[in-house]
């Protein structure tokens, strides 16, 4: 019996086409569908970061759940953000949006917002993880070499910690998952409390 099997998380549809977040589920043997859906992001002026982020993730799952509506699985939408100085950075537009994101967080310590929700035919749950991640200080050769590697360009705040980012990370405190895109000990916890009885 595996780990997954005795605190029963049960199977999903990931409404999400972010490879991150598939390698996530899996890596927690949770049996999951995967798929896009299309969610305009864009954030009100006058929207706060964790109620921005909270709306995105509840509004992916429930595009989910409409596209799957004769599916009994839970859908799962997730949304990340970077936050600094009041300051919402998400997937860069170009090398130049890049640059400017990473040379803002270059030194600093930055917050990394991933939003989880949990939708079914019945009930709607949303979770937020917040995570601490501090920069060592970042120079234009580095950032310039990062982004050729390609990884930055389709990532929030420009970089992805699992990857070579990680040489730019001084630490980290609290969900490095979250930081990846899908917060474990959150989603498990939305997931168990449909197993529970709550759903």
């Amino acid at each position: 019996m595996s780990l997954t099997q005795v605190v029963a998380l049960p199977a999903v549809l990931l409404a999400s086409a972010s490879p991150r977040r598939a390698e996530l589920l899996a890596q927690i043997n949770v049996e999951f569908e995967q798929f896009s859906v299309n969610v305009p992001e864009e954030r009100d002026p006058i929207e706060m970061p964790e109620e921005y982020v909270r709306r995105l993730a509840l509004a992916k799952a429930k595009a989910g759940r409409a596209l799957h509506a004769q599916d009994t699985r839970p859908v799962i939408g997730a949304d990340t953000i970077v936050v600094y100085d009041d300051m919402v950075f998400e997937k860069p537009r170009d090398q130049i949006h890049a640059s400017a994101m990473l040379r803002r967080l270059s030194g600093v310590t930055h917050q990394v917002l991933t939003a989880v929700a949990v939708a079914t035919a019945t009930n709607e749950n949303v979770s937020i993880s917040r995570t601490d991640v501090t920069f060592r200080p970042i120079n234009d050769a580095e950032i310039n070499a990062y982004w050729e590697s390609g990884e930055p360009q389709d990532k929030a705040g420009g970089y992805a910690i699992q990857g070579q980012a990680a040489l730019f990370v001084n630490k980290i405190n609290g969900s490095y998952s979250g930081v990846m895109g899908l917060p474990l000990f959150e989603t498990a916890q939305l997931l168990q409390s449909l197993v529970g009885g709550n759903d």
